[in-house]
């Protein structure tokens, strides 16, 4: 079975099998992404999925309404949690970035509508015959980019920004060889 080049270890071949590309509409699942990319910010994508477990338990089922109302004590705690990425500013990001997120949700209705908007609700298809060929960033993850940080956002820079769209589906970026990529399409 043919797949997108990065896939390589068992973990990261079960979630570009899985998740990878496919378009997701839930604001609980998209905080999930935002915050996981912001985290690998430096990493490897392969170490964030190993905390993702961490993650999920540290940040309270990536709920951002709960998240928002972390308190300084046990954000200091979280520095302890080998779970997750033990960065200070990571873990303070999550917390503002939850706050800002919930500020989205109310004027857009939902933090989907917002991020989708960007692509008018219709993922972008591209057509990349190798992974090798994808860009590290575009005009659109620009402008995402520029959009969250004006809201509060932090560790959404245009590579962030371009990475989760990718992992959320607002753009298909299998390879067209990939098994993945017509059904992604799909969605």
């Amino acid at each position: 079975m043919k797949r997108c080049a990065w896939a390589q270890t068992p973990l990261g071949i079960a979630y570009h099998d899985a998740e990878w590309g496919v378009p997701v509409h839930d604001d609980r699942v998209l905080f999930e992404f935002i915050t996981l990319e912001g985290a690998q910010a430096g990493l490897s994508w392969e170490t964030i999925l190993r905390k993702r477990a961490g993650y999920r338990r540290a940040f309270a089922g990536f709920d951002p309404a709960r998240v928002a109302r972390f308190t300084p004590t046990r954000r200091r705690r979280l520095m302890d949690d080998a779970g997750i990425v033990r960065n200070r500013l990571k873990i303070e990001s999550t917390v503002s970035n939850a706050r800002a997120f919930l500020l989205v949700q109310r004027e857009f209705g939902s933090f989907a509508a917002f991020v989708w908007g960007f692509v008018g609700g219709k993922p972008r298809i591209n057509r990349w015959r190798s992974t090798k060929l994808l860009p590290a960033r575009t005009e659109i993850s620009d402008t995402l980019s520029r959009e969250l940080k004006h809201r509060g956002f932090r560790f959404v820079g245009s590579t962030i920004c371009y990475a989760f769209m990718q992992a959320v589906g607002i753009v298909n970026d299998h390879s067209t060889d990939c098994f993945r990529y017509r059904s992604c399409i799909r969605g």
